[in-house]
């Protein structure tokens, strides 16, 4: 690592999912030293712009930047040296004491804190409800879609989590899918591809059965779950962008993402100045 990334600001971020994965790509963007811990098994729909996928592949692209899978924290400088992102499976966070980071932005968006403390860096930020600004995190970025996404929230919480995913093309519910039964998921269909309300667009085996799964709406597959992942009942497993003509959306990080990155962004560099005296 050089003399100059030596003494960029480290960013330990918790979750490489779609959302965090804006978070992840500005902050790369704007020169942070970023590190990323992840699940064994992530779960992440919408997987072709989730740093998650590097879990499962070694390594992934999300728009022109490179995120590689390394198997212990001390890889994590040749990741930096190749301008790449590391990934590393460690749900726990047992890594973060001995990074100490200058900041950890918890991304897991697990509608409640899974661990995260302020006491894990001088700047801690949790993003959407189950964290406390003041309490057990700094601050508190808003998640749910509307007037105040993205705003920043120094006491107190976000909106609870109201189980309806956002209003895109006039659909909120109808355009998630979630598993009937518990069982392995495979695909018939694949992201990017427009199907019509009703089609197959994938099916869950369960011991010798074979339980469809139907397009709710029309659309365009914007996310589906990892091909043979185990499912439980309810476990979200696909989402339609009724809007065929935006297939490009499907391989691009989304305006909820960026706006949500946009706070953390700000939020980070107005402590930078503490990081670097």
């Amino acid at each position: 690592m050089t003399r100059k990334n030596k003494w960029k600001p480290l960013v330990i971020v918790r979750g490489g999912g779609d959302l965090a994965t804006g978070t992840i790509h500005r902050l790369w963007s704007a020169g942070f030293r970023v590190f990323v811990l992840e699940t064994e098994y992530p779960a992440s729909i919408r997987r072709q712009v989730s740093v998650s996928e590097a879990v499962y592949e070694g390594k992934t692209e999300v728009e022109g930047m490179c995120a590689l899978l390394i198997r212990s924290p001390e890889e994590r400088y040749d990741a930096w040296e190749a301008d790449a992102v590391p990934v590393l499976v460690d749900p726990e966070g047992n890594s973060i004491k001995e990074l100490r980071p200058d900041v950890v932005v918890d991304a897991i968006l697990a509608k409640k804190n899974l661990g995260t403390s302020k006491d894990m860096a001088p700047l801690t930020i949790g993003l959407g409800p189950g964290f406390i600004a003041g309490e057990d995190v700094d601050v508190v970025i808003e998640t749910k879609r509307g007037h105040n996404l993205g705003r920043v929230i120094r006491f107190g919480n976000a909106v609870p989590n109201t189980g309806i995913p956002g209003n895109i093309g006039g659909y909120t519910k109808e355009r998630v899918l979630h598993a009937e039964e518990e069982g392995t998921l495979y695909h018939v269909c694949a992201i990017g591809d427009v199907v019509e309300k009703g089609e197959k667009i994938a099916y869950i085996q369960k011991e010798d059965q074979e339980i469809p799964v139907y397009a709710t709406i029309s659309g365009i597959i914007r996310g589906l779950i990892r091909d043979g992942y185990p499912v439980t009942k309810g476990f979200k497993i696909a989402d339609i962008d009724p809007r065929k003509e935006e297939l490009e959306n499907c391989f691009t990080i989304s305006d909820k993402a960026r706006c949500i990155a946009g706070s953390v962004l700000e939020v980070i560099c107005g402590k930078c100045l503490d990081f670097i005296s």
